[in-house]
């Protein structure tokens, strides 16, 4: 881990709640070791990993509020679905708080809560490290999608966004369209 990442973590130890701080360091460790499955490169999943969540320090309230002063544009479902902004506010948080200018690193962390058609593998690699990452509560189909993620990436992501939509569903609450976009994408791709 670099001398600039070992600043950010200690930073982040600071800002977040400690929970939040323990997903943060399973999601960096989870995307390195998915990372070295996949040939992709491990300084930048560690790093989106470390950042995915950064965005998560204050209440979604804030976060709107801050994403108003800051000019980042949140679409209706966001604003219908506050447990999502902290991915645009993150990547935000990421580029002009710590330095990161990688774009593949800043879209890892803008797509990791809904995913996309046709993703990137380290966007697909936070995406999955971040449903599977040890200290996640156990879900219907976790284990099979953490088994999945090493050898099929692709279908993991696919079954994970399932879940996903079918969770929020079941629980009579809104599915952001990216997420069924993401669903519908990868499911053909199977």
């Amino acid at each position: 881990m670099t001398e600039n990442l070992k600043e950010i973590k200690k930073d982040l130890a600071k800002k977040l709640k400690k929970e939040r701080f323990e997903h943060t360091e399973g999601v960096m460790y989870t995307a390195a070791a998915l990372a070295m499955r996949y040939d992709e490169d491990i300084e930048k999943a560690l790093t989106a990993g470390l950042l995915h969540d950064c965005g998560k320090f204050c209440s979604p309230k804030d976060q709107i509020k801050l994403c108003e002063k800051k000019g980042i544009l949140l679409t209706d479902s966001e604003k219908e679905m506050p447990a999502l902004i902290h991915a645009k506010l993150g990547a935000y948080l990421a580029e002009h708080e710590y330095g990161i200018r990688d774009e593949s690193i800043l879209n890892a962390i803008t797509y990791h809560t809904t995913g996309r058609p046709d993703m990137t593998m380290l966007e697909k690699i936070i995406y999955i490290a971040d449903y599977i990452e040890p200290n996640r509560k156990i879900i219907p189909g976790l284990d099979e999608v953490r088994r999945l993620s090493f050898t099929d990436i692709n279908q993991a992501v696919c079954l994970s966004a399932g879940a996903t939509t079918r969770y929020l569903k079941n629980g009579g609450k809104s599915v952001d369209p990216m997420t069924i976009q993401t669903y519908n994408f990868y499911k053909k791709e199977k």
